[in-house]
């Protein structure tokens, strides 16, 4: 059962690296599009129509696949102050809740956005001429990622009572990276 977990974990960690590199890129590809538009609008004095919207769903793909990640590296917002002050086998309990939640959450998310994904799809977002179900992928794709990574955790924190195996680091999480 270890072995299982550790494979699932390795396969799960090069998911995160990748959404994480792909959050980079649309970063990187959103900030160029914007420059594109400020450049076009007040140098060609003609405004590229095609820019706002790309840049929106890029930022839509960036936002909820660094907030994946930050679900999976234990870096998502959290109110902490009880849980510090707690004792150890409440702390814990606590943070299994929130994970629950969180699973909770990314799974209504992916659900509810597939549901626009379909009722939009025979909609056409004019400037670019895709189906406007596109603008909600994110939600399905991003949501789908926070409950994978947030059960994951779970089921290392349920394997590894005294450890979290998913936020620590270790020397061959660094290497990998």
């Amino acid at each position: 059962m270890t072995s299982i977990l550790t494979s699932l974990h390795r396969l799960l960690r090069v998911l995160s690296t990748v959404a994480l590199w792909l959050s980079a890129a649309g970063l990187v590809a959103m900030t160029a599009a914007v420059a594109w538009q400020v450049f076009g609008r007040y140098v060609l004095n003609d405004t590229p129509s095609w820019t706002e919207p790309i840049s929106l769903l890029l930022m839509s793909w960036f936002i909820l696949l660094g907030a994946a990640v930050g679900v999976r590296e234990n870096f998502h917002l959290g109110l902490d102050i009880v849980r510090f002050f707690a004792p150890d086998r409440m702390a814990r309990f606590m943070d299994g809740i929130s994970l629950v939640a969180i699973t909770g959450f990314g799974i209504a998310m992916a659900w509810f956005g597939l549901t626009l994904v379909v009722g939009t799809w025979s909609a056409t977002i004019p400037v670019l001429g895709i189906p406007g179900g596109i603008d909600y992928l994110p939600l399905v794709v991003g949501g789908g990622l926070i409950a994978l990574f947030a059960v994951e955790r779970l089921v290392g924190m349920i394997a590894h009572p005294r450890e979290d195996i998913v936020a620590a680091k270790t020397a061959a999480d660094l290497e990998a990276h």
